[in-house]
Order: structure tokens, then sequence, then C-alpha cells
């Protein structure tokens, strides 16, 4: 006897439109054993479904942020979706309470496998394509992409935007403060800028501010930090 599974009923979770979007367009080709029910920006999620997938662009998703929040608040498993492969930063989701960890550099295959086997109870964190397929997101979009910058560029200008510092976009990215610098200047460079407070206007004005701001305290996201 052939035994039916029902398809895995998904919220995705991300603050920008254009993420959230393009993640759901990439599993549409697997609808019959997907079914994307809601995506949000980082507002509870209402719907009933089996796994809630956050993908991490632009976000904090470390525990004592909003992932100690989506888990509490969700009870479906949540896996995070993410080009930051290290250690630390996965074994801190999974302390958090994250049900997987899986990798931008997925196939869209890969990624309804592992959210199948996610629903059915087990942890799934899949991380070694990143080598084998390098650092770019398969078949999806980020902000800033028409633009020429990279996915890190894009992350690391998003995190400007919304007002961090160097210091704190390497704390939440787990790159050096260096890798950090280099990715400002190459982004400054490809959108013509060379301010942050120009970074911080350019970036409001091309998608860049997230539909939720609830991360950051209002005086703290209104000043940009006098960093290059």
């Amino acid at each position: 006897m052939v035994v039916v599974t029902a398809p895995v009923r998904l919220a995705i979770v991300n603050d920008y439109e254009i993420v959230v979007s393009g993640l759901a367009s990439m599993l549409e080709e697997h609808r019959d054993r997907v079914h994307v029910v809601e995506i949000n920006a980082q507002t509870p999620v209402l719907s009933d479904v089996d796994v809630v997938l956050v993908d991490t662009f632009g976000q904090l998703p470390r525990a004592g942020t909003t992932l100690d929040d989506l888990v509490r608040e969700s009870d479906a498993p949540v896996v995070l979706y993410s080009w930051e492969m290290s250690r630390d930063g996965i074994t801190n989701a999974l302390t958090a309470g994250a049900g997987g960890y899986l990798s931008k550099s997925l196939s869209a295959h890969e990624i309804v496998d592992a959210l199948e086997a996610i629903r059915d109870g087990e942890v799934v964190v899949l991380t070694n394509a990143v080598g084998e397929r390098g650092d770019q997101p398969v078949g999806i979009e980020w902000p800033g992409e028409a633009a020429g910058l990279s996915p890190r560029e894009s992350e690391v200008l998003a995190f400007i935007t919304q007002g961090l510092s160097n210091q704190e976009i390497a704390q939440t990215t787990y790159l050096s403060i260096n890798s950090v610098k280099t990715y400002i200047r190459t982004a400054y460079r490809k959108i013509g800028v060379s301010t942050r407070s120009q970074a911080v206007a350019w970036g409001m004005q091309h998608g860049f501010e997230p539909a939720s701001m609830r991360l950051l305290e209002p005086a703290r996201r209104a000043a940009a930090t006098p960093e290059g």
C-alpha cells in the first residue's frame, strides 16, 4: 500500500518582502511536498504550521533575541536558513531551541527533504554544500542584487541601515571586524557612496529598511553610527 504524506505546512519569516517572496517562489516547484501557508515580517506566526523557516538575512537570530521569541511562540520547529555556517552560530541556534540549520547553498530539493525530516521530528543541520558551491544562495533574491551587491555585502549594508556598528555586525554575523570592513568598502564602491550616512540614505531608498524594526530602539535606529 502506498502511503501518501501530506505536504509540509510552512511559514517563512523575515523582515524583507523580497527575501520571503523569493524563498517562497523557489519552493513553489515542490508545492506537492511543501505548502507555504504564511510569510511574514517577524510578527508571531498565526497559522497552524509544521515548520517555521527563518531566513536570517538582516536578522539577529541568536540566543537572547528574536530566535528565543520565535521558539517560545511557535508550536512548530523553528529552522534557520542562512549562509552563516560558523560553528558558534549553529551551536547557539540549536542551544536556543532551533529545530534545524540549513545552508543557503542547498538546492530547493535538498531544503524540501530537510523540511520533511524536521516535520517528522528530526533535528537537521546541513552545511557541507557551502564548501562545494560557494557562498551564493541558490535561486533566491536579496536587496541590492540589482546594484551588483553580493549576499554578504547586501546583508552588511542591511545592518548598517538598521543602525548597527561595525563591531555589532561582526558579532551578529560571526565575521571578523576586518572582513566586515572589507564588505563595507566593496559595497560602498558598488553603490557609489563614501560615508555611513550616505550608505544609510541609499539603503533607505533601495529597500534595505526592514518591514519590522522592533529589534532596535527607535533612538538608536535614528542615529547613524560615525564609522566608515
